[in-house]
């Protein structure tokens, strides 16, 4: 469908595909932060933050953040963006194309002379990604006020993370949490197939799942695997087969409603892991994500009662599930949802709301503004992945949403505490 927008996709390409050669050598399109191409990447950010008529500078936690002044000093501000720093061998269009639409929005404004009445903020956040420091989504957690004071200590390759942040322009405070931000936008490619298969051009992003990562322990007991009969072993790792396909069956269940949920065993041991010794202990960790928390609190009450019912039938002991990690839901607000109901009408983009499974600097936004993400397709789903792919005419859609929503927000957020 061809369609007159106010936004350029030739821009967005070329943006995206500077960015994208900015990668270490044979390995595209690697460019974590905290490394030196991180920092060569910043660097071509934000000059084409300042030839789009932004105001540029490295906040405390290390987001490079371009600013155009509102027509009301005091108002607040509107913020759009995500994130430049990629996976190792990961792609060209997480997080990438959010920062580019962003950047687009404000040189259409420009282009145009509409002057908004808020302050308009364009963010490139610092290290959304799993860092080197093994932590992320560095840069908005500080926004936010829920980085752990801890993670400044943290080391890798000879410095700590409040170093790094130094390194990167920032200055590490321990209280950087903003109170003027009265709303935040970010586009993200889907990371899935909806948006492809139904043949649709935007998913607006409801709520961020909340992702609880569980670990589970099973003692059995080692013996001879060629002279000790089936019916008289307690093999650990049996049971954890069992385990899985529980946990597979119960998280297939909660799929099935209305509301977004997936559990995955991504992490798997065994001991002592020889062909000839029946395997005496496993360790799984899962990944669990949902929508509402309700259903994340259903699935553990049903889990344990399922690992129960397996340690009795196999004779297997299976230890307590262990909460590693318990990250909260992350509804997006009804108000920006609005706009960007409105903003697709008008625009004519083909629309749906859903979840997202994945997390975002969206997500920890949302604890101190009003927050909210919309997706673009990518091919066949895929993301993390040097093959991630998406048409610059999809990415031009998206941004000439958030630009229409940004407007709108502009004029509605004036009439609402």
């Amino acid at each position: 469908m061809i369609r007159n927008l106010p936004t350029s996709a030739a821009r967005i390409a070329h943006d995206i595909s500077a960015l994208a050669g900015i990668t270490e050598p044979d390995r595209p399109y690697t460019r974590r932060a905290f490394t030196p191409t991180f920092l060569e990447g910043r660097q071509w950010l934000a000059r084409r933050f300042k030839a789009a008529g932004l105001d540029v500078h490295i906040d405390p936690a290390g987001n490079l953040i371009g600013k155009r002044a509102g027509k009301t000093p005091g108002l607040g501000t509107i913020m759009v963006g995500s994130h430049s720093d990629t996976v190792p061998d990961g792609g060209r269009f997480d997080g990438i194309a959010g920062v580019a639409a962003a950047l687009e929005v404000a040189r259409t404004l420009a282009e145009h002379n509409i002057a908004l009445d808020h302050d308009l903020e364009i963010i490139d956040f610092l290290a959304e990604e799993v860092s080197i420091f093994g932590v992320s989504c560095v840069g908005s957690r500080a926004i936010s006020g829920t980085r752990p004071a801890e993670w400044l200590g943290r080391q890798s390759e000879g410095r700590t993370l409040a170093e790094a942040i130094g390194e990167v322009g920032g200055t590490a405070r321990a209280e950087l949490t903003r109170t003027d931000i009265v709303a935040f936008l970010e586009l993200h490619i889907e990371q899935g197939l909806v948006l492809e298969t139904e043949n649709l051009d935007i998913g607006v992003v409801t709520a961020i799942a909340g992702i609880t990562r569980i670990e589970i322990a099973l003692e059995g007991r080692a013996d001879h695997a060629g002279t000790t009969p089936m019916g008289a072993r307690r093999d650990a790792l049996t049971a954890a087969a069992r385990v899985a396909l529980a946990i597979e069956r119960l998280a297939t269940g909660l799929a099935g409603g209305q509301f977004h949920f997936a559990a995955t065993v991504g992490e798997f041991s065994m001991v002592p892991n020889a062909a000839n010794v029946v395997p005496s202990r496993v360790a799984m960790l899962i990944d669990a994500r949902a929508e509402r928390r309700d259903d994340m609190e259903d699935f553990l009450a049903r889990l344990r009662t399922e690992l129960s019912d397996i340690a009795a039938g196999t004779g297997v002991a299976i230890a307590e599930p262990r909460v590693i990690s318990d990250n909260m839901p992350a509804p997006c607000d009804r108000d920006v949802l609005a706009a960007l109901d409105a903003a697709c009408a008008a625009t004519g983009a083909r629309h749906r709301r859903m979840a997202s499974g994945a997390g975002h600097d969206t997500a920890w936004m949302s604890r101190i503004t009003r927050a909210a993400m919309i997706f673009v397709p990518c091919a066949g789903g895929r993301s993390h992945a040097p093959e991630e792919s998406a048409e610059p005419e999809d990415i031009a859609l998206g941004a000439a949403v958030l630009l229409d929503a940004v407007l709108r927000l502009d004029k509605d957020l004036q009439e609402k505490p």
